[in-house]
C-alpha cells in the first residue's frame, strides 16, 4: 500500500513502484484515516508512506498497522531515529529516486521472506469474512446456485460459501504443493487422495452414505495431477 497526502507525490511514487518488477500496488491513499479504515480488508505485505501529513503523521499510522513492515519516505531528516525505533524497513529521503526505492523494496522482500509463511487466507463468505486455514480444507467445488461462488468443504464436514471467487484466484492463494485442480468444477487437497485411476480419484473421506468419496479426474487436468502425485 502507498500513503502520501500530496497527490503529485503519491502519483510519482505509484509510477516508480509500477516500474519495479515483482511488486503490485494494492491501493494508494492520500488520507491516513482512509488507509486505517480500509487496511484490515486489504491483502498487502508492506506499506510505503510519507511521514509529514496534516491529520496524522506516518509514525502514528505505522503504529496502527498491526506489525506490517513500513518504508518511510520524507523530505525531513529529523524523523529517522523515530522511524527506526519503529523497526522500519528503510527511510528514503525525497526526492525519491527509483534506484533508492528499489533498494528499500528489496529489503522489504527479504524481511517478508524470512517470516513464517501464513497458514491461512482471508476470504469473503455469505456470512462475512473468514480465516480459512489450509490444513482444514478437504476440497472446493463450484456452487450449484451461482458458478461465481465456490463451496469449501472442510475436513470436519463443515461447508463454507466463498463469494465471487474463481478457481484461478484460489490456486494463487493456496499453497501449490498442497492443492490441485482436478476438473472444471473442483479442486482438492492432495492429502485426501487415497487411490486413483485414469479418470477417477478415490479419497480417504466418506460420503453421506458411508462409501468413499470419489472425484472425476478430467483429461485437461490429468497430466498435472500425475506429475504432482508422483513428485
Amino acid at each position: 500500500m502507498l500513503l502520501d497526502d500530496e497527490l503529485p507525490g503519491l502519483t510519482y511514487l505509484k509510477m516508480l513502484c509500477e516500474q519495479i518488477t515483482d511488486i503490485e500496488v494494492v491501493k494508494a491513499f492520500n488520507d491516513p484515516v482512509l488507509l486505517l479504515n480500509e487496511q484490515s480488508f486489504l491483502d498487502y505485505d508492506f506499506c510505503i508512506m510519507d511521514i509529514e501529513m496534516p491529520s496524522m503523521n506516518g509514525l502514528q499510522v505505522a503504529n496502527l498497522l498491526n506489525g506490517k513492515p513500513v518504508i518511510f519516505t520524507t523530505a525531513y531528516k529529523e524523523y529517522a531515529v523515530e522511524a527506526f525505533d519503529l523497526n522500519a524497513i528503510d527511510y528514503v529521503q525525497k526526492p525519491i529516486k527509483k534506484e533508492r526505492l528499489q533498494q528499500a523494496i528489496d529489503k522489504a522482500k527479504q524481511r517478508i521472506s524470512t517470516k513464517d509463511e501464513k497458514n491461512y487466507i482471508q476470504l469473503n463468505t455469505d456470512k462475512g469474512k473468514t480465516l480459512l486455514f489450509f490444513d482444514t480444507i478437504a476440497y472446493i467445488k463450484t456452487a450449484a446456485t451461482d458458478s461465481r461462488d465456490k463451496i469449501a468443504i472442510l475436513m470436519n464436514g463443515v461447508e463454507l460459501v466463498l463469494k465471487n471467487i474463481s478457481f484461478e484466484k484460489l490456486l494463487e492463494l493456496l499453497p501449490s504443493q498442497e492443492f490441485i485442480r482436478i476438473n472444471k468444477r473442483e479442486l482438492i487437497a492432495l492429502k485426501i487422495v487415497h487411490v486413483f485411476s485414469f479418470d477417477e480419484i478415490t479419497s480417504n473421506l466418506n460420503s453421506k452414505n458411508g462409501n468413499p468419496l470419489r472425484f472425476q479426474l478430467s483429461e485437461v487436468y490429468r497430466p498435472e495431477f500425475m506429475i504432482r502425485i508422483n513428485s
